[in-house]
């Protein structure tokens, strides 16, 4: 890595979850080919036992299920024991599904939510000690465009996201005069295993949604493979935000993604200056 400012002891440390397909590979390979050590996590280390060849010595695999708190405290425990800290923690844990809202089912949402969501939660809660002790880290959560725009379809998993960028706010706000920093990653449409193995779509469906909801699940399925973006370029920026001595609360990766953002935050912008006088007149009258 380029940039030891915060790290006088060696390389930093980053603790990556969800290693074992998509951005959470690709930044493995990334930081430790950069000379950085790494925590590299998934539900089954095996998956990522490829990740460590010639890097033995600086990365260090565990099994880890984010809902599961136990396996969450000794993760967190094995990596001080080995490395002493953890520089960067990379909330990467995480998969879709997609259903009109109508057509969702409580147990796959309940599911996603304790993943996506309550587990995202708690693998923070658990770093952030040796953070606070130190006055130094950075938290990165990754979470997706439909964390700031709801696209038809994905309602349930753009809530997940939405609450994690909610989330992030109010820790970023609490943290920053610890010396903690707090970055949301957006990826748009990637070239990942997204719309394969970490997607689940409804077998639900409502005739009446299908020009929305339905459209959206079959294009996201048929677009698979030919997304636009750039797995090794995306975690190459998500390395450059925590080498930055000011970086983002927010990164939104794509350009799919940027213009899809820019859009909605503009129009709400521009609502909420429409109906400016309406807001402002709720208010008690001033003397």
């Amino acid at each position: 890595m380029t940039n030891d400012r915060n790290n006088p002891d060696g390389p930093p440390v980053w603790f990556i979850t969800g290693c074992s397909t998509g951005l959470g590979r690709e930044l493995a390979r990334c930081v430790l080919a950069r000379g950085a050590r790494a925590v590299l996590t998934a539900r089954d280390k095996a998956r990522v036992v490829d990740l460590a060849q010639g890097h033995s010595e600086r990365c260090l695999l565990l099994d880890l299920d984010v809902t599961d708190n136990a396996q969450i405290a000794a993760a967190v425990a094995a990596a001080h024991d080995r490395f002493g800290r953890i520089d960067v923690l990379v909330n990467n844990a995480g998969y879709g599904y997609q259903a009109a809202v109508e057509e969702g089912d409580d147990q796959e949402i309940r599911a996603m939510f304790d993943t996506n969501v309550f587990g995202l939660f708690a693998m923070t809660r658990a770093v952030l000690p040796g953070m606070r002790t130190r006055r130094a880290g950075h938290v990165m959560n990754i979470t997706s465009v439909a964390g700031l725009v709801g696209y038809a379809g994905s309602g349930h998993y753009a809530a997940s996201k939405h609450a994690v960028e909610g989330w992030s706010d109010s820790l970023a706000a609490e943290v920053a005069p610890l010396g903690i920093r707090v970055t949301c990653i957006a990826p748009g449409p990637f070239r990942t295993d997204f719309a394969g193995r970490s997607l689940r779509q409804t077998p639900t469906r409502i005739a009446e949604y299908d020009a929305t909801a339905g459209a959206r699940l079959r294009g996201t399925v048929q677009g698979s493979g030919s997304q636009p973006g750039d797995p090794l370029r995306a975690v190459e920026a998500m390395v450059l935000v925590s080498e930055h001595p000011h970086p983002p609360r927010h990164l939104v990766l794509g350009s799919i993604g940027v213009a899809g953002v820019a859009t909605v935050l503009q129009s709400t912008l521009g609502e909420i200056e429409t109906w400016r006088a309406t807001s402002i007149g709720c208010d008690f009258p001033t003397a």
